[in-house]
C-alpha cells in the first residue's frame, strides 16, 4: 500500500452553522452527519470551522464564557481575525492570522475565549477552526499545559518551482519538523499553494487523514473539492496529491487512531461515563481553579 494512492471517501459539504456563544460561528464537520463515528478521524475528535465572517464593531468582546474541559486538547488556528484567550492554570495570550493555540486541558481548568480587543472595536473578517484532540487513558489527568505558536515558529518546507508553502505545526513534512509537541503520533499541516502547483503527502495507511479547503480549490486524488468542503480520505493507501485549482489554503489532518473507549459529554472527553460523573462533580468541587467571567 505504500505506493498507492488513497480512495477518497466522501467530500462533505460544509453543515449548517451554528453560533458558540456569540463570537464563533461554526460548521461542525465532525463527529456528526457523515461522521457520527466518533473514532472516524481518531485521534481528533471535533472539528468546528469557522469560515470566513464579517464582524461589525462592537465594544463588548463576543466570545464563549467560562467553561470547564477535561480529557483532551483544544488546537485553535487562526486564519483571520483575532482570537484572546485565558485559563485557570493562568495561561493568557492572544493568536492572530497565523497562529496556533494548543491547549492541553488533561486533568482539568476552566477556559474562556473571545475576540481580542482591538479587533472587536474595530471589527473585520474572521475564519478559524477549532480541533479537540483526544488523550489515550494514561496521559488525561496529566497537568494541563499550553503551547503558543506563532506563524514564525512553524517549520516551513518550500514547494517547488515556487509553489508555495507547507507548514508543519505538528509532525513532520519532508524533513521539516513543527513545533507543537503531541502525546500521540500526529500531522498538522497548513499547505498553502499557489494556482497550478502540485504537492504530495504520504501517510501511514493506518492513519486516519483528512483535508479542510481553508481557502481556493484544489484536486484531491483526481477529485475536486471546492472552498470550505473538507475531504475524508480512506485507509486503503498512503499517497495523497494535491493540484491547486487557484491559489489555495488547505489544512491537512491525519493520526495515529487511539482505540479506546470514549465517553464524551459536553466538554468532557473521557473513556467511561463514571469518569464523565467524576468530572463533574469536580468542576461543582471547584477542583478546576477559578476564572473570573
Amino acid at each position: 500500500m505504500k505506493d498507492q494512492l488513497r480512495s477518497i471517501e466522501a467530500i462533505i459539504a460544509p453543515p449548517p452553522p451554528h453560533m458558540v456563544g456569540d463570537g464563533f460561528r461554526v460548521h461542525s464537520f465532525f463527529p456528526g452527519g457523515r461522521l457520527i463515528d466518533k473514532k472516524r478521524m481518531s485521534p481528533f475528535f471535533l472539528m468546528d470551522y469557522g469560515a470566513k465572517v464579517e464582524f461589525t464593531p462592537s465594544k463588548e468582546p463576543r466570545g464563549v464564557g467560562v467553561h470547564p474541559h477535561r480529557g483532551f486538547e483544544t488546537v485553535t488556528i487562526a486564519y483571520h481575525g483575532r482570537i484572546a484567550h485565558h485559563d485557570s492554570a493562568g495561561n493568557s495570550g492572544v493568536i492572530g492570522e497565523g497562529d496556533v493555540q494548543w491547549m492541553t486541558a488533561a486533568s482539568g481548568l476552566l477556559h474562556k475565549e473571545y475576540h481580542e480587543e482591538t479587533f472587536s472595536k474595530t471589527g473585520g473578517l474572521f475564519q478559524m477552526v477549532q480541533l479537540w484532540v483526544n488523550l489515550p487513558a494514561e496521559y488525561k489527568m496529566t497537568a494541563p499545559k499550553y503551547q503558543e505558536i506563532t506563524t514564525g515558529m512553524m517549520g516551513r518546507y518550500s514547494l517547488p518551482a515556487n509553489g508555495g508553502t507547507v507548514e508543519v505545526i505538528a509532525g513532520e513534512y519532508n524533513g521539516i519538523k513543527g513545533p507543537a509537541s503531541t502525546f500521540t503520533p500526529m500531522h498538522v499541516y497548513n499547505a498553502k499553494m499557489k494556482k497550478g502547483s502540485r504537492a504530495g503527502f504520504n501517510f501511514p495507511s493506518h492513519y486516519n487523514t483528512g483535508l479542510l479547503v481553508i481557502e481556493g480549490q484544489a484536486t484531491v486524488n483526481g477529485e475536486k473539492a471546492p472552498a470550505d468542503h473538507f475531504v475524508l480520505l480512506k485507509n486503503d493507501g498512503e499517497g495523497i496529491n494535491i493540484e491547486a485549482s487557484e491559489d489555495a489554503i488547505i489544512l491537512i489532518l491525519s493520526g495515529e487512531p487511539i482505540d479506546e473507549p470514549i465517553a464524551a459529554y459536553g466538554p468532557f472527553l473521557m473513556n467511561t461515563w463514571k469518569e464523565v460523573e467524576e468530572a463533574i462533580q469536580d468542576v461543582n468541587a471547584g477542583k478546576f481553579g477559578v476564572l473570573e467571567d
